[in-house]
């Protein structure tokens, strides 16, 4: 039997396209169909739900709202994983935080500091992370990069070390 996990998109750099026109990164929809093909996941059933495609610098309170209402939506007994740009990740993180306090499966926010796409991204790892991390962590909310799982409340983007850490990390900046 495949286990179900609720992926939700909001791009962000994770899902940045480079336009060779114009020389510039945006967002202009979703990679997770070409991740998802890029991994091996016979045991997982991946639900997708494509809320918006933008830069997390470009997100408003009512963006903000909208993805809270999706997510108490989605909100029974399977895992989310929500792609975010990492920017304002940890302010949405928060917010779901201290909306949603008894749980019953995890929401866990991932992203890049490179898209998906370019040779060195930290995408797929990224979201392979996530994935792994939903069916092993308890119900709560985690921002989950580069091999970390931080639990909410206290964690940030190190900008110097352009990863998230706790906010007692000794190697914040």
């Amino acid at each position: 039997m495949k286990r179900k996990v609720v992926v939700i998109t909001t791009g962000g750099t994770i899902e940045k396209i480079y336009d060779e026109d114009s020389g510039t990164l945006s967002n202009r929809g979703s990679h997770l169909r070409q991740m998802l093909k890029r991994l091996r996941l016979p045991y997982t059933h991946v639900e997708h739900h494509d809320l918006m495609s933008k830069d997390s610098l470009d997100m408003t309170e009512e963006d903000r709202k909208k993805l809270v209402a999706t997510v108490e939506k989605l909100l029974n007994t399977v895992p989310i994983i929500i792609l975010h740009g990492t920017d304002t990740m940890q302010v949405t993180a928060e917010r779901l935080y201290e909306t949603f306090a008894d749980l019953s499966a995890p929401i866990i926010l991932t992203g890049a500091m490179k898209p998906f796409g370019f040779e060195d991204s930290d995408a797929l790892q990224n979201f392979t992370e996530a994935l792994i991390a939903s069916e092993l962590v308890k119900p709560g909310v985690y921002i989950t990069m580069h091999g970390k799982i931080h639990v909410m409340p206290g964690v940030r983007k190190n900008r110097q070390h352009r990863t998230f850490e706790k906010s007692d990390d000794p190697l914040q900046d």
